[in-house]
Parts: structure tokens; sequence; C-alpha cells
């Protein structure tokens, strides 16, 4: 009886200094020995950037009727930015914070709001109790950003808004107000060591790895040596359409068109009918639609009874507005080709009845 009294006074009092957490009993308590369910409940929200992973798991206290911002949550003073244990972020790989340098790790995340300006907290400690053992001296990054005004929410909660390529901004949300702060990564530097790791496994076995690798690099139109080298180890591996047509990009995008144009011409002797019409196909769809009427014309004439060579004729015929001809080319195809393409173009024809342009 002894120990239950003090575990009851423990929690009674975490209770009486949880602030927005609320008690979990109606006693005022907290459960201290027990897993219980809890007002507060328990979230994780996860966003990849690039490769990189930010997870924050939190618990959401709900408004409950209170005035919370200088009141519930009181201005000036470090909180847990929401109820219960730490609020913790976490990121795999090192990151800026608002312009700020922040390695990768879990961190507990607090906060100081104010009425106009909120300091947004990186501590290295993630295993506390709410903000009540705060220590400023375990601070990894500090940053300072502006809450604007939003909906009501009830459940405080976290998103990640305005994303792109390399950054999104975090937001916590709770009752009317919304504070944004903007993580980011350096993409292109960590998807490279990724790929070199990874080019130590299983993928530096085969031609698609060194493939895909090559490819990364010259569409981010970086490092282009070493694409090179990764297109050649490929070759070596096993010589394809696939990275006969990717040296002949690097070649191309390095300047060298006269070898670019030679090599290109070797990977369309490679190919099979249904890779020159998904390269023609890409084209299109990047808006090269010349370029990839070019490369429909060579597929017809490599492969002229072909079910997507009558197709790729259809295509040229519907741009130029002979919807008879892409109409009787588009039937033709419908006859011999697979299954899972014909409900495709019988799509198609029904678009060519109508006069409509099947392209891209």
């Amino acid at each position: 009886m002894r120990r239950f009294s003090f575990c009851a006074s423990v929690a009674l009092a975490i209770g009486a200094f949880a602030g927005v957490a609320q008690a979990q009993f109606k006693n005022g308590g907290q459960a201290v020995e027990l897993r219980l369910p809890t007002l507060s409940q328990r979230a994780i929200s996860t966003q990849r950037i690039g490769l990189t992973d930010i997870t924050i798991n939190y618990c959401r206290p709900l408004v409950g009727g209170r005035e919370i911002w200088g009141k519930a949550v009181p201005y000036g003073q470090p909180w847990r930015s929401g109820a219960n244990e730490n609020t913790t972020i976490s990121f795999t790989d090192d990151v800026s914070v608002e312009g700020h340098a922040l390695p990768a790790g879990t961190y507990g995340l607090h906060t100081i709001p104010a009425a106009d300006q909120w300091t947004i907290i990186f501590s290295k400690n993630s295993t506390s109790w709410g903000s009540f053992s705060y220590d400023q001296k375990e601070d990894a990054l500090r940053v300072t950003v502006k809450p604007h005004a939003a909906e009501f929410t009830e459940a405080l909660a976290y998103s990640f808004d305005d994303p792109k390529p390399d950054s999104v901004a975090v937001t916590l949300r709770w009752e009317k107000v919304a504070v944004p702060f903007r993580v980011s990564a350096d993409v292109n530097a960590i998807v490279l060591r990724s790929i070199q790791n990874q080019l130590r496994n299983t993928g530096g076995f085969s031609w698609a790895g060194y493939d895909e690798a090559a490819n990364w690099l010259l569409d981010t139109n970086s490092n282009l040596d070493q694409a090179m080298k990764w297109e050649d180890r490929s070759i070596q591996i096993e010589e394809r359409f696939e990275n006969l047509l990717g040296k002949s990009q690097i070649l191309e995008a390095q300047g060298k068109t006269q070898e670019a144009a030679a090599l290109k011409t070797k990977a369309f002797d490679a190919a099979s009918g249904i890779q020159l019409h998904s390269y023609g196909r890409g084209l299109q769809f990047q808006k090269k639609q010349e370029e990839g009427f070019a490369i429909f014309r060579v597929n017809v004439k490599k492969h002229p009874n072909e079910w997507y060579s009558h197709g790729e004729l259809a295509r040229m015929a519907s741009a130029k507005g002979d919807f008879e001809t892409a109409s009787k080319e588009m039937k033709l195809a419908l006859a011999t080709a697979p299954d899972i393409a014909k409900p495709g173009i019988e799509r198609m024809i029904g678009r060519l009845e109508k006069k409509e342009d099947i392209n891209p």
C-alpha cells in the first residue's frame, strides 16, 4: 500500500505539471507504472526529401475549449511542442533548418512561443518528459520563425507543406495558429553517396545498376566523367540498347556530337521494336514530338508488320490531321496487339473517329 500511495502521488504531481497534456485520470493524475491510453494520442509523421527521411514522433493534445496561446501554453517559456514525453524529430541525413546546418540524428523538439515570433529548438536530449528538465546547454540548434493564423485544429498536428525536390516546410498546427520551419537537404550529394554504397552491394553486379547510376548523373547534369565510367562498366558487363543509348546521351552532353550520333545508331540497331517504341513515346512525353516521330520511322522500317508499328503510323497520321489513315492503322494494331494493350487502343480508335488527335 505504501508503494501504491507513492506512485499515486507521483502521478498526481505529474498531472499537475503536465500543462497542456491534461490529466489521464479523473483525479488529475497520470499513469507511471502501466501503459494505458492517454488523452493526447500518439502520432508519427514522416516525409522524405530525396533519400532523407524526416520523422516526428509526438502526442496530440486537444484544445478542449481552452485558451491555448499565452494561457495553457505560456509565452516566453520552453514548451514540449506536443504532450507527454519529448516530441522528437529525426533526420536520416545531415540537413539545414532555416538555412542552419543540423547533423543527422534524433532531437527533442521544443519551442518558445510568442505572439509574433517562435523559437524552434532542437535538443540533443530526446528522452525526457516534456520540457520540465529542458537545458539550453543541450541545444544542437535554435532558429526563429514567424507564426501565422490558420484554420482551427482541435488536435495538435504536424504536417509537411510546400514540398520541393530538396526541401519541405514542417508545420506545427494547433488551435488557430500554424508555425512552419523549412528543412532542406543536399539531395545530390546524399544520393551520390548512396549510389556509391549501393554499387558496392548487389547493384554493382548488374549492367542495370551502373546504367541507372550513370543516368542519374546525366539527369542532374553533374559529374559526367563519372557517369561515363559507370556507363562503360555497364556495357562491359552486358552491352545493351539501354546502356549504349545512355553512353550516347552522355557524349552528347559533353559536346561530342559525332561520337554520340554514331553510338546512338549502334544502340538503335541493338534495340527491340518495343524498346524503340517506348523510347519514341518517351520523347513525345518530353514534348519532343518530331524526335519521337523520327524514332517511329526507324521502327516502322525495321518492324513494318508489328502492332506497335501500326500504332506509330497512326500517331504520325493523327498529328497531320489525317484521321482516316490514323483510324485504319490503329485498327490494324488492334488486330494483333496483346490483350493488355487492346483497351487503350480501342479508346484511341474512338477518339480518332471523333477526329481527336491521339498524341502525345
